[in-house]
């Protein structure tokens, strides 16, 4: 298929897990792809593994200025953006009676704040038929014991775009939240063991962890024109985790 043929398109947190496996879809699909992401290792080895059409950029996106880097290298090679993925997320378990003001800020920092400006400074490129996907998490959903913080940012994502579906109105831009349920990132994997995942699985109804590919090729039904009439939504790919 080559729905995002000619587009080009930023994913942040693009050199590992969801966010390769949408950059990897995308490229499969015609897009050239930005990623970005805070480890130099990991972002060469993505782009080694992504091929020609796929580019490089190191920082954060709690940092604007970092951002801003991003966005200057998209301007300098493509002039203009079709495609944003804020993807870019962190979360770690503390349960009530255990948080502190550092969690908080890290997690918002990254999880809030950071998809706040990831998807503010890419608008002066992007025009009509733009599509902006952020990513949300069952968590935002559903209660998750020790996950006040993380779900909270994801509660306020969700939020979002539903905000910005009303302030772009007239632009043409759609603006949609992807969100997964447990996936089995290589992260996820060594970060759980075998018996975590086995834990993990058997919580939705499908008994199954999502393999990154399957985010990925939602990422790109969003991104490509099939999901047109859409804006404001959220697609759970949660093996109907937060569903029922």
């Amino acid at each position: 298929m080559n729905r995002l043929n000619g587009k080009t398109a930023v994913i942040t947190g693009g050199a590992t897990g969801i966010g390769h496996a949408a950059a990897k879809r995308f490229i499969e699909e015609g897009a050239f792809v930005f990623i970005f992401g805070r480890r130099q290792e990991a972002l060469d080895a993505a782009v080694a593994d992504l091929g020609p059409n796929a580019r490089a950029v190191k920082g954060s996106v709690s940092n604007q200025a970092d951002l801003d880097q991003l966005y200057a290298a998209v301007k300098a090679e493509r002039g203009t953006l079709d495609i944003v993925f804020a993807n870019a997320g962190a979360g770690s378990q503390l349960p009530l009676g255990q948080i502190t003001a550092e969690h908080i800020d890290e997690t918002f920092d990254t999880n809030v704040k950071g998809t706040i400006f990831t998807v503010q400074k890419a608008l002066p490129l992007m025009g009509h038929g733009g599509s902006i996907i952020l990513t949300g998490s069952s968590a935002g959903t559903t209660g998750a014991p020790a996950f006040s913080a993380y779900g909270a940012s994801k509660a306020a994502v969700r939020n979002l775009a539903k905000t910005w579906a009303e302030d772009l109105k007239g632009t043409g831009i759609r603006v949609n939240v992807l969100s997964p349920g447990p996936t089995a990132t290589d992260l996820a994997k060594a970060a759980l063991g075998e018996e975590g995942v086995k834990a993990f699985a058997s919580m939705n109804p499908l008994q199954r962890m999502a393999e990154p590919s399957e985010l990925g090729a939602a990422a790109a039904f969003l991104a490509s024109q099939d999901s047109s009439f859409m804006t404001a939504s959220e697609l759970a790919v949660d093996g109907g985790l937060a569903q029922i």
